[in-house]
This record gives structure tokens, sequence and C-alpha cells, in this order.
């Protein structure tokens, strides 16, 4: 099997996060690519197979879990099926959804986008909040009013907590255990922490203990669940907001979301990506 390896979202030749890839003729057993992915060891591998004669059948598996959406590994897959086939955008078609991936060539990198599928979101129960803070040990007055918590999906949930300071989400940290526990409770995939620059200019960390990873250092379907957030509460984003990522753990990640004005719509998230040395 020939497992591409591919660092998304990446900040030139640096930086962003890996994910595995396999393209072939048919999906491996599903405990096969549990297993692939485990030995594998990135946050998540995504694994094609023609479907038809224009679209691709997609999963995602983690080193624990089969997650049903992942914008990194999207974004390395567009980049894999553009270095295989050539420039253009792909079907592809999800547990869950239907969604596309646009990939090109720039010199030694690629460049590619995501269609993310829908997106939605809901304010946080106080109580859940609570559970929230008190995984990570953060304050209610560490909150950004303007920013309230909430459940984010763009293809999958994700916990939204935006901070009032770039400290504090360089502070993060939490018990990787709990987390897993607190995230299988209530079906997140990642919590996203994050701090508002600028109102087009975030910086954000993203635990992911749910997949048996403390933290990525680049989240796609996250990204795009948090700028559909953004939309849902009249957030003056201009059409397109820049996230930073993975800086606070040595690996650089730069995400651009780009949002149209329609409630529920898909995000247009896209960002650059690196071929990984195999091994």
């Amino acid at each position: 099997m020939d497992i591409q390896r591919i660092s998304a979202f990446s900040d030139g030749q640096q930086g962003g996060n890996p994910a595995g890839v396999l393209i072939s003729d048919a999906h491996p057993s599903v405990d096969d690519m549990r297993a692939i992915a485990a030995d594998v060891g990135f946050s998540e591998t995504a694994f094609a197979m023609p479907d038809g004669d224009s679209a691709w059948r997609v999963r995602y598996f983690s080193p624990q879990s089969e997650v049903p959406f992942c914008g990194h590994a999207t974004i390395a897959l567009g980049s894999a099926l553009t270095s295989q086939f050539g420039e253009g955008v792909y079907k592809l078609i999800l547990n869950e959804a239907e969604i596309t991936v646009e990939g090109a060539a720039s010199g030694e990198l690629y460049q590619a986008a995501l269609q993310s599928p829908p997106t939605r979101s809901e304010k946080s129960p106080a109580e859940v909040l609570n559970k929230v803070l008190d995984l990570f040990g953060y304050l209610a007055d560490q909150i950004d009013p303007r920013i309230p918590p909430a459940i984010v999906h763009g293809g999958a949930d994700h916990f939204a907590l935006t901070l009032t300071s770039r400290q504090a989400v360089a502070d993060m940290t939490y018990d990787q255990e709990a987390g897993r526990k607190l995230m299988e409770e209530y079906g997140w995939v990642t919590i996203l922490i994050g701090y508002s620059e600028t109102p087009q200019l975030f910086h954000t960390r993203n635990a992911f203990a749910s997949g048996g990873v403390y933290e990525d250092p680049a989240t796609g379907a996250a990204s795009a669940a948090y700028a559909g957030y953004l939309r849902d509460i009249d957030w003056p984003h201009g059409g397109k907001i820049e996230i930073n990522q993975g800086v606070d753990m040595g690996l650089p990640s730069r995400i651009t979301a780009e949002i149209s004005s329609e409630k529920g719509s898909s995000i247009r998230v896209s960002g650059s990506a690196r071929v990984m040395d195999a091994g």
C-alpha cells in the first residue's frame, strides 16, 4: 500500500498538520483502516476509493476512532489527487455528506480548498460550559463576551471557547483522559480554544482527545464550523477569516476560511500542503 504523508495547512515548507492518505481501488476492511491509521500515527488518515466515474468515497480514521469529516486530511487528499490525476475539483462522498476539494500545484507545494458540509451552531448550556472551563482551568471572566461559547458544526460537532487574550490560548493545558471522556460524552470531535486579534485574524488551539491526540496543529473541520458560527452571530468577518494554529506546539499552520452570507451554507477552507518524507 502506498500511504502518502502530507502536511496540510503548512506555513510554506514548515508546520501544518500531517495526514496519511491512501488512494486505492477499494477500501481496506474497517479493522485494517483502523490499524493503518494507528500505524501511521497522525491525527487522521484519509482513505479514498473511486465511486463511479467522477467521485471518490472517502473515510477518515484517527488512531482511535472513525470521524465523519476531517478538514486537514481532506486538504492532504486534494493534494494527493492533484499529484496523481491533475489539477481540478474532486467530488468526495463522506459517511454523512458530499463535499468537494480543489487542488493545484504551486512550486514544491500544493494549494487545496475544500467546501465543507453545511454549518450550524447553538449556544452552550451553562452546565456544559462549566465542564469545559473546569477541564482547562479557565475562568468565566476570561471568555470573550462578543463570541459566546457554543457547540459548532461543520460536518462534525466541536465545542468553541473564545478567550480575551492570546496568552490564555498559549497557556492551554488539560488532562487528556478527562478530555476524552468529556468529548465522548457530548459527541465533540475537538474543543477549539480561540482568540480574536482582529475581526479577521484568529489564533486557535484544538484539543483532540476524542481521537487519541492531545492537540491538533491545524483543524480544518473545526475552523469551518467556527467560521459558520461567526456568521450565525453576525460577526464582522468581511467574508473571510485567517486562522493561525499550531504555533504554540512548534508547527505553525495557516488556514483561510471564506464565509458567504447564506446562513448554514458551506465554508470554503483553503491552505497550502507539503509532501513529507516517507516513513
